[in-house]
């Protein structure tokens, strides 16, 4: 088992490494400077983070947040943002497959006829290596920047299903968190490709960056695990201030409103509709996801009120019936302790009642 563990955790991590060099060669590829090559570096961050989590943490994870996450995070965003910044230079053709599979099959066939007549086997694999690196550089750039993105997004996902979990999380709220960041990949996904690809946008390089820093802020939610985990609080805590209490009942509840009010939906409705009012930018989609921030936004805001008002009756029904109010996230022994301390009070009040002051004497008497 435990052999298990240090697989998945080296095979994820360097699945991220993989792809952050590949980013890394298409930066250098477009921008045709080696010095770009500097950005591999970063992954020496990631390296570092293998390491300590092998030695201390038998390559298990965190509690609520995820290191390798977010360290992969910082080695890819910064190439996605050289391509999307660069992006235009290279324009594809109507049909580039077919160009590029006719291509490929004539040099395909050129180094096998070659290295039959050469030197053997070795020498055609390493030019079919060669013709395969050389049929990637043709695909335009667009596409390859389109991939790059899909592919980071599936990996952030694929990631964190594969990475081992710590104890402090589940099964049942690993699966859970893998559906919602599928969905939230979507989401970000369609946000980059379908804001991005409207031509005014490209010629407005401060827009550019405003639209890639909101798509940068809306993946920061990726690493964090607080959408399927409750807060523990302690029992003096959670008895005498309110707020605590609230947050801790409903973390995981107050968390998913919190990142689609200012992580995801609500950046997304901001940029979408400077797009429609300032710019005067229009177009099919650009509405209806634009109105689908807005539903989701009403939405989350509905289910805070909702929470708020359930909160406040179960707090005064408490009050009501002198109950103590405990936090359903404690483990059970705390809960019992809490109840059994008030318990003790009552019965020690039932068993000394108050003394009643002496009346005075009546005149008649």
């Amino acid at each position: 088992m435990e052999l298990m563990v240090l697989l998945n955790a080296l095979v994820t991590r360097l699945l991220f490494v993989l792809h952050s060099l590949i980013g890394v060669w298409r930066v250098t590829a477009v921008k045709k400077e080696p010095k770009y090559w500097l950005l591999a570096l970063l992954n020496l961050l990631l390296c570092l983070e293998t390491g300590l989590t092998l030695k201390f943490k038998k390559g298990r994870g965190y509690k609520w947040f995820s290191p390798a996450i977010f360290l992969y995070l910082i080695c890819t965003v910064p190439s996605l943002w050289l391509l999307e910044i660069h992006h235009g230079t290279q324009y594809c053709g109507n049909e580039p497959g077919a160009v590029q599979v006719n291509v490929s099959n004539q040099d395909f066939n050129q180094s096998r006829d070659s290295s039959h007549g050469n030197e053997g086997t070795d020498h055609h694999i390493i030019q079919t290596a060669k013709v395969f690196v050389n049929q990637l550089s043709t695909i335009c750039e667009t596409v390859w920047t389109l991939a790059l993105h899909q592919t980071f997004l599936l990996l952030l996902v694929v990631g964190r299903w594969l990475l081992p979990i710590g104890v402090e999380i589940t099964r049942d709220q690993l699966s859970q968190l893998l559906l919602m960041f599928v969905g939230t990949a979507a989401d970000i996904l369609e946000f980059a490709s379908e804001t991005l690809d409207i031509e005014d946008v490209r010629k407005n390089y401060a827009l550019i960056n405003a639209i890639l820093a909101v798509w940068t802020w809306s993946m920061l939610q990726f690493p964090l695990d607080l959408a399927v985990q409750h807060i523990g609080c302690k029992p003096s805590a959670s008895a005498r201030r309110i707020p605590s209490l609230l947050l801790c009942r409903y973390s995981a509840e107050l968390w998913n409103i919190w990142v689609s009010l200012f992580i995801q939906d609500g950046p997304f409705f901001i940029v979408r509709s400077i797009l429609m009012g300032h710019f005067r930018i229009f177009n099919q989609m650009l509405v209806f996801f634009t109105a689908k921030n807005v539903l989701v936004v009403t939405l989350q805001l509905y289910r805070l009120a909702v929470i708020m008002f359930d909160f406040r009756t179960t707090i005064l029904q408490k009050s009501r019936k002198g109950e103590v109010c405990c936090c359903p996230c404690e483990p059970y022994e705390a809960r019992a302790h809490a109840t059994s301390h008030h318990d003790n009070e009552l019965k020690e009040l039932v068993a000394f009642p108050p003394k009643e002051e002496s009346q005075a004497p009546s005149e008649d008497h």
